[in-house]
């Protein structure tokens, strides 16, 4: 059975030192928002919305290929101008703005998607399915590492992330295009704080 975390280590599981990676490209369901994700009903209802979709088009083609369903994924940035970045702490999680994403298979094509689309508004009728979009990303040459704890403890962990960088000869490239990038590999509901492990990821360029 095909595991993307067993498959692509080096893009699920790098080290708690921060390393250079070029991202290739890949298809993802994506749905897009904004606010905090600890309190809003439209960031539950994108993440409900992303593994219906994603459970769906698993069981529906199984006999194109038995897989493991990956992790959630979120793309963020900050709707306030005076944000720093480089590890600042965000005391406003309101402002967040997210594009949370699942991974998908190759052979996951818009008629797939489509096709998955209306067998879940059939199942979840709460669900507005017009909110997700299959999307290929080339996230490109970026800088990650392993951050193993809290997500409030980010910060520390991005602002190490980003000196590396530094010290190694790149620039950080965030922008509208390139953001800061998450990767949940652990459950939070099921997982203490101080366990949790998220691959932390920023886009950088040559100087």
């Amino acid at each position: 059975m095909l595991d993307f975390k067993k498959m692509d280590k080096d893009l699920y599981q790098p080290k708690t030192a921060p390393s250079v990676i070029d991202v290739p490209q890949m298809t993802f369901i994506a749905v897009d928002g904004k606010g905090d994700p600890n309190t809003s009903e439209d960031y539950a209802a994108a993440v409900e919305l992303l593994y219906g979709l994603s459970y769906i088009i698993k069981m529906g083609n199984k006999a194109v290929l038995e897989y493991v369903v990956p992790p959630l994924e979120g793309f963020w940035s900050v709707d306030d101008e005076y944000f720093m970045g480089g590890g600042a702490a965000i005391s406003d999680k309101c402002k967040f703005v997210w594009t949370m994403v699942i991974r998908q298979p190759d052979f996951v094509t818009e008629d797939v998607f489509e096709k998955a689309k209306t067998a879940l508004i059939k199942k979840k009728p709460h669900l507005d399915v017009t909110r997700a979009q299959l999307k290929t990303i080339t996230e490109g040459l970026c800088v990650q590492v392993m951050h193993i704890g809290p997500y409030d403890a980010e910060p520390a962990t991005v602002a190490a992330l980003d000196s590396f960088a530094k010290e190694n000869g790149y620039a950080i490239d965030i922008n509208d295009e390139r953001r800061h990038h998450e990767i949940y590999l652990a459950d939070p509901r099921k997982t203490p704080p101080e366990k949790l492990k998220t691959v932390l990821r920023h886009p950088i360029r040559k100087v």
